[in-house]
C-alpha cells in the first residue's frame, strides 16, 4: 500500500510512477501535490502487479518549524511505501489502515446524498473472481471484496443450507426400536420418544456463521450496507471482540482443511483476511480503479452540515444563500443564550474551515463570516416587514428590542478539523475551543454587547476521525442524537466565552412606571448594554465588559430603581430577580422630601390629624432644589437624626400664601410661600427600614439641617444589607 497526503508537495521523481493517470496535479519548480483524497488502485505498481495507493486527508500534516510532518513528526517522502517503511508505529500503521475504510464510506455516503456534485471521481472494476488475480494489501480491498461476495452468492447460500437441513428431524427408526419402549394401543405400538437423526458438527455452516458475524460488524461499525438473509444466532458483542483479538484467526485456521469446493475455499480466504489484516487478499484487476474527491473541503462542509447545520432546502433561500453572492456554511435556529420561561430562539452562524493542522484563520475568512451575521440581521428586519419573501414562521426572528433598543446576540463561529496525534481515537467527540487564535470582535462602541454593530466570532475544533467515522455509518439515529448534544454544546461554550468577558446582571424595576421613565430618560448610558427578551415584559439583561474595577457606578445608579442581581447567561433571568425580590423585600421608589424637625413626634401627631404638611421657600440651596422636583414627591421623611415617621403623599402638591396655612403644620415659619402636600397613608413598614446613615449623611451639598429632595430608596436598607 502506497499513502500520499493532500496537497503536500513531493519532489517529481519520488511520486512519478505513483500517480500516473492521476489528474489535477499542481507542479511547482519540480514539486507535485495531488488536489484529491481517496482511493487509487494503480496496476503498473510492483512490476505490473498493482498496489493501492490511498490519499489521506490533510488534516493529518503538522507544520513543524516551517516542514510539513505526518502526525506531526514523519516526513510524508519516508513513508510513501508501507510496506518497507520502518518509521511508522504499529498504532499509527493500524490507524491508517482502517482510516482508508472511514475516507472511504465517508465518500460514498457523500456521493449518494449529492449525486448532482462534481467532486467525486470513480471508476471501478469487478473484484474477487476466478480470473487474473493480483495481490491487494488495503482493510477496504477486504470490506469491499466481502462485501461483493454477499451481494454475487445468494444463490450460494441458500445451496448450502439446503443441503444443510436437508433429513433435518427426520426419525431413526432403527434406533427408536432399539433404545426406546413402545406402548401398544390397540395392538399398534406407539413410541413416546422416538431419535431424530442428530445434527453433527458442520464446518460449512460455522463458516457462514462466521461471515455473516463479519458482515453484521461491517454494518454496525462502519456503516456499509449489508443483507444477511438467514435467521443465524451471530456472532456479537464481547464474543465478537475475542475474534477480533485473535479468537478468529485461530478458528480459522483450524477449520481451514474442511472446505472443498472454490466458494468455499475463497470465503475461508475471505473471512481469515479479515481477522488476519492479511494484506494478501487477491483481487482481479485489469485496469485502474479509483474513488476519488477532489476538493475534500467540500466533503467536510458536507459532514459538518449533516452533523450540526440545517438540512439546506429547509431555509428561506436568501438566508444561507445571501443577496450580495455570499453563501453561508452552516446556519440553524436554537434557543437564545438567555434562558426564558417562553422558548425564543436566534440565529446560529457557522462556517467549517478544512486547513491542515493548526493553520490560523485568515483576515479575509475573518470579514466574510461578520459580514454572514450582517446580512442575517438585515434579512430578519426584511422578512418581519414582508420585503422578502419567508413563508416559514419560524425564521422570521425579532432581534431588535424595540424598547431597549437592543440586539440579541448572534452566536457565530469556525468549525475547523482536527486529529489528537496523540490518541487517534475515533470515539472522542470533544469540542474544544481552537488551540490558536480563537476570539475576534468587530465593533464600533466598546462595552455595547446588546449593538447592532457588535458582531462576536469564535472559533472550535472538533475531532475529524470522529465526524468522518459517525458520517461514514450513515445511522441516522446516531447523527440526530449528536446533533442534539453538540449544538447544546455549542450554546454552552458561547455562553462560557461570554461569561468571560462580561459581568451580566438580571434587572427589573422596582416599579414599572419608574423604570420605563429611567430607561428613557438615561437611553443613551444604558443602549447597548441592555436587552429584553422577547416574550418578557419587564425583566431586562445588562451587560458591563469586565475591565477588574467591580460593578462600577451605573450598576449602582440602577439600584436605586431596579432589582439588580448577577446572572450569567445559562441562569434564568426571572428566576434570580425572584430570589432578589424574596431577599430585599419590595423596596418603595419616587422621590422623597426629607425634613430635620426636632419636634418630629409631635408634628407628626398634627400632620395625622389635619392630614397635610407645609414647608417655605426660602433662599437656601435645599429650598430652591426643593421648589424644582416637589411635583414628583412621592414620600415625606421626617425625623431628628433618628426615629424617622414617613408619610405616602397624594399627587400634586401646590403652592400656598402664608395666610392659608391656617393649623397646618409646616416647617421654616415667616415665609410668603409654602409647598403644601396632602397626606395618604402613613408607612410604618417604610420608616423601619431608613438607614441612620442616610440621615446623618446627606448628599453632597446639603447639611444635615437642611430639607432636601431624594429618591425613597436611597434612604432605606434593603434586606441583606450590611451598612
Amino acid at each position: 500500500m502506497r499513502i500520499l497526503i493532500e496537497e503536500h508537495q513531493y519532489r517529481a521523481e519520488a511520486v512519478e510512477n505513483i500517480i500516473t493517470g492521476l489528474t489535477n496535479l499542481r507542479n511547482i519548480k519540480g514539486k507535485v501535490s495531488v488536489n484529491h483524497v481517496g482511493y487509487y488502485f494503480n496496476p503498473v505498481l510492483n512490476d505490473g502487479r498493482g498496489d493501492t495507493v490511498f490519499i489521506l486527508p490533510k488534516v493529518l500534516l503538522q507544520d513543524v518549524d516551517g516542514e510539513e510532518l505526518l502526525f506531526g513528526k514523519h516526513q510524508p517522502e519516508k513513508v510513501i511505501n508501507l510496506s518497507e517503511q520502518q518509521l511508522l508505529t504499529p498504532q499509527e500503521y493500524d490507524f491508517i489502515y482502517k482510516l482508508s475504510v472511514w475516507v472511504y464510506r465517508a465518500i460514498v455516503v457523500f456521493r449518494d446524498a449529492h449525486p448532482e456534485s462534481d467532486v467525486v471521481q470513480q471508476q471501478l472494476v469487478q473484484h474477487m473472481s476466478n480470473g487474473r488475480l493480483q495481490e491487494c494489501n488495503t482493510f477496504l480491498d477486504i470490506l469491499l471484496a466481502l462485501q461483493k461476495f454477499n451481494r454475487d452468492n445468494q444463490d450460494f447460500f441458500f445451496f448450502v443450507l439446503r443441503n444443510l437441513h436437508s433429513g433435518f428431524n427426520k426419525i431413526n427408526w432403527t434406533r427408536t426400536i432399539s433404545k426406546s419402549q413402545a406402548v401398544v394401543q390397540d395392538d399398534v405400538p406407539i413410541y413416546l420418544n422416538p431419535v431424530n437423526k442428530r445434527r453433527q458438527v458442520n464446518f460449512d455452516e460455522e463458516l457462514l456463521v462466521i461471515f455473516f458475524s463479519i458482515l453484521n460488524h461491517m454494518h454496525a461499525h462502519y456503516g456499509f450496507p449489508v443483507s444477511i438473509p438467514v435467521n443465524y444466532e451471530l456472532i456479537t458483542g464481547t464474543r465478537f471482540e475475542a475474534y477480533l483479538n485473535g479468537r478468529g484467526r485461530i478458528r480459522l485456521l483450524s477449520i481451514k482443511n474442511k472446505y472443498f469446493s472454490d466458494k468455499a475455499v475463497y470465503l475461508w480466504e475471505l473471512c481469515y483476511a479479515f481477522f488476519d489484516l492479511s494484506r494478501r487478499v487477491k483481487v482481479e484487476v485489469s485496469d485502474q480503479e479509483y474513488i476519488l474527491v477532489k476538493n475534500f473541503n467540500i466533503v467536510f462542509e458536507a459532514i459538518i452540515d449533516e452533523l450540526i447545520g440545517t438540512d439546506r432546502t429547509q431555509l428561506p433561500k436568501r438566508l444561507a444563500e445571501q443577496s450580495d453572492g455570499k453563501i453561508v456554511d452552516h446556519l440553524w435556529i436554537d434557543d437564545i443564550l438567555m434562558p426564558t420561561n417562553d422558548k425564543t430562539a436566534v440565529y446560529y452562524i457557522g462556517d467549517s474551515k478544512y486547513y491542515k493542522y493548526s493553520t490560523p484563520v485568515g483576515e479575509n475568512s475573518i470579514s466574510k463570516q461578520f459580514t454572514y451575521a450582517q446580512n442575517v440581521i438585515q434579512w430578519s428586519f426584511d422578512a418581519l416587514k414582508g420585503t422578502t419573501e419567508c413563508k416559514d414562521e419560524r425564521y422570521k426572528i425579532r432581534l431588535r428590542d424595540d424598547r431597549t433598543e437592543g440586539y440579541n446576540v448572534l452566536p457565530n463561529f469556525f468549525i475547523s478539523a482536527t486529529v489528537d496525534f496523540q490518541r487517534l481515537d475515533y470515539n472522542a467527540d470533544n469540542l474544544r475551543l481552537h488551540e490558536g487564535k480563537n476570539q475576534h470582535e468587530s465593533s464600533q462602541f466598546s462595552d455595547r454587547l446588546f449593538d447592532r454593530d457588535t458582531l462576536l466570532l469564535s472559533h472550535y475544533d472538533v475531532n475529524f476521525l470522529f465526524v468522518l467515522a459517525m458520517y461514514g455509518r450513515n445511522n441516522a439515529a446516531s447523527k440526530l442524537a449528536w446533533k442534539t448534544a453538540v449544538r447544546k454544546r455549542f450554546r454552552e461554550r458561547v455562553q462560557e466565552i461570554l461569561n468571560a468577558k462580561y459581568t451580566f446582571y438580571a434587572m427589573k424595576g422596582y416599579d414599572a412606571a419608574d423604570s420605563e421613565q429611567y430607561i428613557t430618560t438615561h437611553f443613551q448610558e444604558l443602549l447597548g448594554k441592555l436587552y429584553r427578551t422577547p416574550n418578557e415584559e419587564s425583566v431586562y439583561t445588562l451587560a458591563i465588559e469586565r475591565k477588574g474595577d467591580g460593578e462600577g457606578t451605573l450598576v449602582a445608579e440602577l439600584r436605586k430603581h431596579f432589582y439588580v442581581t448577577e446572572c450569567k447567561l445559562e441562569d434564568n433571568p426571572q428566576d434570580k430577580i425572584d430570589a432578589q425580590i424574596e431577599k430585599q423585600g419590595q423596596v418603595p421608589v419616587g422621590k422623597c422630601v426629607v425634613v430635620d424637625d426636632n419636634y418630629c413626634e409631635q408634628t407628626a401627631e398634627q400632620i395625622r390629624k389635619v392630614g397635610r404638611y407645609a414647608i417655605g421657600l426660602g433662599d437656601t440651596s435645599g429650598s430652591l432644589t426643593l421648589a424644582e422636583g416637589f411635583m414628583s414627591a412621592r414620600y415625606l421623611v421626617l425625623h431628628k437624626l433618628r426615629s424617622p415617621i414617613v408619610f405616602e403623599l397624594k399627587p400634586g402638591p401646590h403652592l400656598i400664601t402664608a395666610s392659608q396655612l391656617g393649623n397646618t403644620p409646616h416647617k421654616m415659619k415667616g415665609q410668603e410661600i409654602y409647598i403644601l402636600f396632602q397626606i395618604e397613608a402613613v408607612r410604618q413598614d417604610i420608616a423601619e427600614r431608613v438607614s441612620q446613615f442616610a440621615l446623618t449623611h446627606p448628599p453632597k451639598g446639603y447639611t444635615i439641617r437642611q430639607s432636601y429632595v431624594t429618591e425613597i430608596n436611597s434612604m432605606i436598607l434593603l434586606r441583606g444589607d450590611k451598612s
